[in-house]
Order: C-alpha cells, then sequence, then structure tokens
C-alpha cells in the first residue's frame, strides 16, 4: 500500500513544540521504511535497542523480504513451519476483515500484484490468459488455520500481509511502550500512525493528510491536518505507485476479484480507528472498493471513519469526509 512517509516523518517532527518536558525520539529503518516514535517518560529512558529488537523478530515471522520468515515457509509449503502467535494474530484478523468487505480486502492477492509488476519483480507479466490462472488460486477462503496448523486448498496460494503488517508493527510499539508505564507517546512506521495521550500542555498529536499528486515525482502537499487522541489513522492511495501504457494508467491497487488494477475516481483514504492494523487493512480495502462502494459501506458501518479524496470528471479533487473523521479535522486546506 502507498505510504505519505517522509512528508509525514518530516511534519510530525516538525510540528513538536517546545516544551519544559522533551520528548524522547527514537528513529530507524524497519520493513523497508522508517520509524519513528515519540514518547514522554519522567526517566528519559532509551528503548531503541528493545524497539529494534522487536521489529527484527517481527520481521521473522511476516517479512515476506526474509528468506526463512515463518510467512516465507509458509508461501513454499514448508511442512515444518511453526506458526508464531503473531503470525497467527495477523492471520485470524485478516480472514475477519476479508470476509467484512467481501473480498476487497485479501490478503491472498500477492501473485497478482507481482504479476503486474508491483511485487519482488517489477517485469509486467500479463494477460487475460495468464490473469485468469492466477484467479484460480488467489482467495482468502482457500486457506484456514486450524490447531495451530495452515491449511491449504490449493499448494499454490501465498499470503502477502503488506497491507496489515505494517499497521500492527505500530500496535506493537504501542503495547511495548505502554508495558513500560509510557502513556503520551507518538508511533509512525511509514506513514502509519499510533498517537496515545496528550503532550505535557494537554494538546493532541497533529498528523498531516497529503494531498494527492498529479505526478509520482511531484511535491509533497497536505490537505489537511487532523489531531489525534488514542487513535490511529493510516492512508493509502493510487497517486505515486502506478504506471502508464498505451494511454492507460494502471496502479498499484489490484481488485482480487478481476485480477486487475482498479480503474476509478477514488485517490486516496485516510482511515481513523483503535488500531492501527484494522486502519491499515481498511485503507486498502477501500481503495478497492472505489468511492460509491466505499461511502455506502461507511453509512452502513459506524465503527469506521474516514476521508476519502477523489477526482470529479473535470479532474477536480474533491472530498467525502465522515462525521468522525470532521470533527478531527484542525485545518483543511485547498
Amino acid at each position: 500500500m502507498h505510504r505519505i512517509s517522509i512528508f509525514l516523518l518530516a511534519f510530525l517532527f516538525a510540528c513538536s513544540s517546545k516544551q519544559n518536558v522533551e520528548p524522547v525520539k527514537l528513529a530507524g529503518q524497519a520493513q523497508g521504511t522508517y520509524y519513528a516514535i515519540s514518547y514522554y517518560d519522567d526517566e528519559n529512558r532509551d528503548f531503541q535497542f528493545e524497539i529494534d529488537s522487536l521489529l527484527k523478530d517481527f520481521d521473522q515471522s511476516v517479512s515476506l523480504w526474509v528468506p526463512h520468515s515463518v510467512i516465507s515457509k509458509v508461501n513454499n509449503n514448508d511442512t515444518s513451519v511453526i506458526l508464531d502467535s503473531y503470525f497467527i494474530e495477523i492471520f485470524k484478523l485478516s480472514k475477519s476483515i476479508a470476509e467484512d468487505t467481501d473480498g476487497s480486502f485479501d490478503f491472498t492477492v500477492g501473485p497478482l500484484v507481482n504479476a503486474w509488476g508491483f511485487g519482488f519483480d517489477e517485469n509486467r507479466n500479463v494477460d487475460s490468459l495468464i490473469i485468469d490462472s492466477i484467479l484460480q488460486f488467489v482467495g482468502h477462503r482457500k486457506m484456514n488455520i486450524d490447531s495451530g496448523w495452515l491449511y491449504k486448498a490449493d499448494e499454490r496460494t501465498a499470503i502477502d500481509f503488506n497491507a496489515i503488517a505494517q499497521g500492527y508493527s505500530v500496535d506493537l510499539m504501542g503495547f511495548f511502550l505502554e508495558s513500560q508505564n509510557i502513556e503520551n507517546y507518538l508511533v509512525d512506521i511509514g506513514g502509519e500512525v499510533k498517537a496515545s495521550g496528550n503532550k505535557p500542555d494537554g494538546s493532541k498529536w497533529k498528523i498531516g493528510i497529503e494531498k494527492p499528486a498529479e505526478h509520482a515525482n511531484d511535491g509533497r502537499d497536505l490537505k489537511a491536518v487532523i489531531e489525534l487522541k488514542d487513535k490511529c489513522v493510516a492512508t493509502s492511495g493510487n497517486y505515486r505507485k502506478f504506471y502508464e501504457e498505451n494511454g492507460i494508467r494502471y496502479s498499484h491497487t489490484i481488485d482480487p476479484k478481476t485480477g486487475y488494477p482498479v480503474q476509478h475516481s477514488l485517490l486516496s483514504v485516510s482511515v481513523v480507528a483503535d488500531h492501527a492494523a484494522v486502519a491499515d487493512a481498511y485503507a486498502t480495502a477501500f481503495m478497492v472498493m472505489g468511492l460509491e462502494q466505499c461511502k455506502s459501506y461507511l453509512n452502513q458501518k459506524k465503527n469506521l471513519d474516514a476521508f476519502l479524496i477523489y477526482a470529479d470528471q473535470d479532474g477536480n479533487y474533491k472530498s467525502y469526509v465522515t462525521e468522525g473523521f470532521q470533527k478531527l479535522i484542525n485545518e483543511e486546506f485547498e
């Protein structure tokens, strides 16, 4: 999923107001992106080592870039694999969200993403016959976990947690900080954010929502600034990861039902939820749904709030904001 990484990192740090109590700030690399963590601690403790260790341990479970991770062994049909708690919990949450969104979120879509050149191999290898053949083994209902063992209906089915794992890692960092009796913190991993408590002056954490860019290399501008407390936000968009061929733009968001990149007016979705993993997954699901289906879903389900940015028939940017999300907006820009 597209991340608002470097821009959000710079924005968050720039918005840190001067306080008598300065936050502890940690930064590093994880999951192919950055992480930035700020927290207020009376003891001024430095948890860099513990956080790096936790993130490395997490990668050993669900990272496709680690050859011998749990997920890599599962995808290679290694019968000796032992599923750990990270994998099982993310799998169950992914299944639940896949069912709730009628497959718009699907953690088995990876082979289609790769075929369209948005995965490990940037070489595109697609035609209708290839897509049809891949669709035969894509689908969240083709595997299940029972008594700690994973069962596949088709050995070719593979798992890709990229649209939920980064959010889960944000939650994981929050759980760790809270275990150390730290209540006021901000965790940002590649643009997925969890804000807990307040700053010492009582103010909430401010997060920037990026305005979609017309071109992949355009600068980064803000569409809105929101204030968060004890909530998480994740953003997904199509406007930075795409390619054009014969006048047609192909985005990296693949519809698991058709096997093809989505073609609709929705440009980005920011979702606020209690957990970053949930916000992460639903942001991807909404990008698959498109504007009208997403609006219908949000009107029926009141447990999520979202900020949708789309293009009208004339190419002008428009937005649709749920009532709950509107209450979080501190400032909005054209």
